[in-house]
């Protein structure tokens, strides 16, 4: 898929100050805000343009799912996994699909056997994990600004630990005069996690760090830059403080998340590890 024809928006108002700064690198502070849960692609076409977009709470999806025609009992876990990475890359946002990805997803997970040891937990969440999927509430993509990228790394401190980090990092791109994508970089919000209740991590929010890409030109207005990624990374992502992450299934190249707490709860993530699979 074309860089060009990424669109990943989602919507989450910023309200924070920013010290401008010539460093390659910039320390940026988040603040939280409330978040409501709805379907939406987060590497593909958009998904939903009307101007006022129907939110789906966590009880409709389940109706949803009732509704829904496909018959998972006939497939294999394999084969259910494969259809939800054929489906994935080319919704276009009608409810039969959402319908599809949520008795995919649900079947994954009630089919899951959680891993059962801690050394073996963190090797296989360990690595780059690219965002295939996210809940959240949508807003129109932008002319002037762009997501080429997005992807989750794990590492644990050690095997053996319950400690280790988070990072969310996204790749973005940046017209700032509406003619060239002159600025570009990488955008990262660092977390530590502790592993509690099984595979739940805890998340604690250490960093958020605006990196300026070798030869990149540095953008006037840094303020409305994080904006604009504020805008286009899922809410739980650009700010995770004060929740904690659920994995619901987990296997060799396929990765599917839900948060809880204060401000996501239920919202779910898909991921495939990175460089494992090509995604159309």
């Amino acid at each position: 898929m074309e860089p060009t024809k990424r669109k990943m928006a989602y919507f989450l108002l910023l309200t924070a100050s920013f010290i401008v700064s010539r460093t390659s690198a910039l320390l940026v502070p988040t603040n939280p805000t409330s978040a409501t849960v709805c379907l939406q692609m987060a590497d593909a076409t958009s998904v939903n343009t009307a101007d006022n977009r129907d939110i789906i709470q966590d009880s409709e999806l389940d109706d949803f799912v009732e509704e829904s025609t496909l018959d998972v009992n006939s497939l294999d876990t394999l084969e259910v996994k494969k259809r939800l990475l054929e489906v994935l890359p080319r919704m276009t946002g009608s409810s039969t699909e959402f319908r599809e990805v949520e008795t995919l997803v649900n079947t994954l997970e009630d089919r899951h056997k959680p891993v059962l040891t801690l050394d073996f937990l963190n090797l296989a969440m360990a690595g780059e994990w690219q965002l295939l999927f996210s809940t959240s509430l949508s807003s129109r993509p932008r002319q002037n600004f762009r997501i080429t990228e997005m992807f989750q790394r794990v590492e644990s401190v050690s095997m053996n630990s319950q400690n280790g980090t988070v990072a969310n990092e996204v790749s973005w791109e940046l017209a700032e005069n509406g003619i060239s994508f002159d600025a570009s970089g990488l955008f990262t919000v660092v977390c530590d996690y502790e592993i509690k209740r099984g595979s739940r991590l805890e998340l604690n929010l250490q960093d958020s760090i605006l990196k300026l890409a070798k030869g990149s030109a540095l953008p006037e207005d840094i303020e409305s830059l994080i904006g604009l990624m504020n805008r286009a990374m899922p809410k739980e992502l650009f700010d995770p403080s004060d929740h904690a992450v659920d994995t619901t299934y987990l296997d060799g190249d396929l990765r599917i998340t839900r948060m809880t707490g204060p401000r996501f709860e239920g919202v779910r993530d898909i991921f495939i590890r990175r460089g494992s699979m090509e995604i159309d």
